[in-house]
């Protein structure tokens, strides 16, 4: 089985969560018997900051400008059995005009950013994004959302998509698992995450104030692009980068860790993040904003600490060493459990073959009718 991919970037983890998923459901696909070739423009920003260079069992095609690739991304669409583009690829749009042309794919979207797309399809009056063209995604078989809940239906009116599913974040347990504690992660409460000016009130109420009311303890920030005038503190130490190989260390190191979520995708609901799925796997104890349906993925206070305020952070923090340890074991089961990427690439593999067992229905009853 064949899947070509034409999505934002594999190679490199650097200020963005689509990379490691896409590595993790790559190696369970390539486990399953698919070959996924995966198309990624090679940009500078991406390419500075590269820690992947092949794919193991798959293609990767890096290409500096459409026009030098278009022919090649044909000849792999003509072989395969699933054609897909991602949100926030680069070259959506024209890639999307070769996809829906797919002489047998099955022709998918993944939006990866389902929140971000709906709200700018709300602001825009309709005007089509860089990655979905004018027709939205009427013309594709099929729609992934890796946001549940209430997005799906908008994503249906908004986009004109005839079938949306969702394929949440995921986890691969061989690169993510409980590690050996390093000296420089050493922290009470850690949190990892791109600076997002959406989802700076509540860091700084949940990170930013704990630190500042608990000089005593030791906080550590990893992440890209914050900006110089970051309100840091005595106590908050920086990461400027964490690649996906230190993240069980950096997690082993530290008491609690904290999982923040973009405003857009907190107001939506079902949207969990792949480093909460991360952190869990590596054995964390996790503290959590809440929105609607984290407890779907995880229940609160046996497997996450819930909290809405700078004092719900702080009692988390004086939790005995007994329940925190507690509370990150239960985490990591329940992950290993139901959402590894194993996992996923299973649930990937019923939707495609529903979805092509519904067209073909469909088909047949067209038919039916023309008869």
């Amino acid at each position: 089985m064949k899947l070509v991919v034409f999505g934002l970037t594999v190679t490199s983890s650097w200020g963005n969560g689509h990379a490691t998923l896409w590595r993790g459901l790559q190696r369970a696909l390539a486990r399953r018997g698919w070959r996924v070739v995966f198309f990624e423009r090679d940009t500078p920003y991406y390419a500075q900051n590269r820690d992947l260079y092949e794919l193991p069992d798959g293609d990767l095609v890096l290409y500096r400008e459409w026009s030098e690739v278009q022919d090649v991304a044909r000849g792999h669409i003509a072989e395969a059995d699933v054609a897909m583009v991602t949100s926030y690829c680069p070259d959506g749009v024209a890639a999307g005009d070769l996809v829906l042309e797919a002489p047998r794919a099955l022709r998918v979207f993944y939006d990866l950013d389902t929140p971000v797309t709906l709200a700018r399809l709300r602001d825009g009056a309709g005007a089509p994004l860089a990655y979905i063209g004018p027709r939205g995604l009427v013309d594709y078989d099929l729609a992934l959302s890796y946001t549940g809940g209430a997005a799906l239906e908008d994503l249906g009116l908004l986009t004109g998509a005839r079938k949306v599913v969702p394929l949440y974040g995921h986890v691969d347990p061989e690169r993510h698992y409980p590690g050996q504690a390093e000296p420089r992660y050493r922290a009470h409460l850690s949190y990892v995450g791109t600076y997002a000016a959406d989802r700076q009130q509540a860091l700084q109420r949940l990170f930013i104030d704990p630190a500042r009311r608990r000089p005593d303890l030791r906080f550590v920030l990893a992440g890209a692009q914050y900006p110089e005038g970051f309100p840091w503190t005595k106590n908050i130490f920086f990461v400027r980068h964490l690649p996906p190989g230190e993240h069980p260390a950096f997690y082993a190191s530290s008491r609690l860790t904290l999982n923040v979520t973009r405003r857009d995708m907190a107001a939506m609901g079902w949207c969990p993040s792949g480093r909460l799925f991360e952190a869990a796997a590596c054995g964390a104890a996790i503290v959590s904003d809440w929105w609607e349906g984290l407890d779907r993925f995880f229940e609160p206070e046996r497997e996450i600490i819930v909290a809405g305020a700078c004092a719900d952070v702080i009692a988390a923090l004086d939790l005995s060493d007994s329940e925190v340890q507690r509370i990150g074991e239960a985490a990591r089961e329940r992950v290993l459990a139901e959402h590894t990427s194993d996992r996923r690439a299973a649930e990937l593999e019923k939707i495609f073959a529903e979805t092509r067992r519904g067209e073909s229905e469909w088909a047949g009853a067209q038919a039916a009718l023309g008869a």
